[in-house]
């Protein structure tokens, strides 16, 4: 899913909840929902609130509605099966974490001008 998913994908270091919807093939508010019910899906947020999701979320939501619409796993079983398997930590791929980093010096160079 990874390499097929980076070939489709424009280079980005964060993607919109709209861009991220189209992407995935789900409303907005079922991403938002997905929020609520599986911990391990927590995209960045901006001081306005929109939410930024990286390629490696849009790889654990492309999973997520994977087992729930094809699979046909429950909320609480992908909540069980997924959580066992990802943290925080592991949803992060050193590319992403370096873009985030990079995003974040970009921030505070900006607020320093």
């Amino acid at each position: 899913m990874g390499e097929a998913l980076q070939k489709e994908l424009p280079f980005k270091i964060f993607y919109k909840i709209g861009e991220t919807s189209r992407i995935v093939g789900v409303e907005p508010y079922v991403l938002r929902y997905w929020e609520t019910e599986f911990p391990f899906l927590k995209p960045k947020k901006t001081k306005t609130g929109q939410r930024l999701y990286t390629k490696k979320d849009i790889e654990i939501i492309l999973l997520i509605k994977k087992m729930l619409y094809e699979d046909r796993y429950t909320v609480e079983g992908v909540r069980q099966k997924l959580s066992n398997r990802l943290t925080p930590y592991e949803r992060l791929s050193r590319e992403d974490i370096i873009e985030k980093i990079k995003y974040k010096l970009k921030e505070i160079l900006r607020m320093l001008s």
